[in-house]
């Protein structure tokens, strides 16, 4: 059975906000594992940067893209982990460098450049494909590979057919 999929339209910043603050209310979330796909600029960073906004993170969101992972602390206290794979030659790095570990703990891990890491990863709850359209718009289709990740996309479903939400 192919994984469940949702399409999504955020025709700017705001509107990829208002879904990562949909995201972020939904029960599961601070333990889900999600991997972001799309080119270079395609808004990968900004949408981390909002979803860990709506889970409470106040201090600075750095980009991980040298430090390979940047580690938080949720509003809630449990753990969460951005990852961001581009600068990997070598899936072994992500051995060497003790991710392993960090994916076997609880907490919410999200990982941009997963196919670097490729074979490595766990099943990623949520994937998200993100398509630039212009500037400013992006096409987002979303995939659930896991039970979690079932349960989320139909919270995401329905805060999109509620009135009032983004």
């Amino acid at each position: 059975m192919p994984p469940e999929t949702l399409d999504c339209l955020w025709p700017d910043e705001a509107a990829c906000a208002a879904w990562a603050q949909q995201l972020a209310a939904l029960p599961g979330i601070a333990d889900g594992v999600i991997e972001l796909h799309g080119p270079l600029g395609a808004g990968k960073t900004t949408f981390v940067r909002h979803l860990l906004r709506a889970l409470g993170i106040t201090g600075r969101i750095k980009s991980p893209t040298y430090a390979v992972m940047e580690p938080y602390t949720l509003a809630d206290g449990r753990e969460a982990a951005h990852f961001d794979f581009y600068r990997f030659g070598d899936p072994r790095e992500w051995v060497d460098a003790g991710f392993r570990d960090v994916f076997a703990r609880p907490g919410l891990k999200i990982a941009e450049w997963p196919e670097k890491a490729a074979g490595l990863l766990p099943v990623p709850d949520l994937r998200l494909d993100i398509e630039p359209l212009d500037e400013a718009a992006r096409r987002v289709r979303v995939q659930a590979a896991t039970a979690t990740g079932q349960a989320l996309l139909a919270g995401l479903r329905a805060a999109a057919a509620s009135p009032g939400t983004a």
